[in-house]
């Protein structure tokens, strides 16, 4: 049984999860919060694979702490995270922290914004957008 191990987005405790139980809805084992749903979560190597295989859809910020555009477009991505708990997931990924993925998927500026279906990217942006023209965008990037 392969496992994963995660931040807690609202006490940042790590939890460790057996990998076929992130289609559940499993809670932080200090804080009992949810841990994969209404907030973004820390991707990584070891968890982003698991992650992506997802029911829902996902939605991947690649940033950085040194990054303005990064840092003004946060509240917009939690805030959408929020927004649209339990109907699509947020993962954040600092290219500083997480170089692998950054190559792996070819970042060339940031922000970059995926989205994932069933494992498979069907949507990117670059840049960070205003929280109106976020939704929207989300919005038709998801019913493709």
């Amino acid at each position: 049984m392969s496992t994963i191990n995660t931040r807690c987005p609202s006490c940042n405790g790590l939890n460790r999860l057996p990998a076929e139980r992130i289609t559940e809805s499993p809670n932080c084992g200090r804080c009992k919060a949810p841990l994969l749903d209404g907030q973004p979560i820390e991707g990584t190597s070891d968890n982003f694979s698991a992650l992506l295989n997802s029911k829902q859809p996902v939605v991947v910020d690649f940033w950085a702490t040194w990054c303005n555009p990064c840092v003004g477009f946060a509240p917009v991505f939690q805030q959408t995270a929020e927004e649209l708990k339990g109907q699509v997931r947020f993962i954040k990924i600092d290219t500083e922290q997480q170089q692998q993925l950054a190559a792996q998927f070819q970042i060339r500026s940031i922000p970059t914004i995926m989205i994932f279906k069933n494992g498979q990217r069907v949507d990117v942006i670059n840049g960070a957008l205003p929280k109106g023209q976020f939704d929207q965008w989300l919005e038709q990037a998801i019913a493709k």
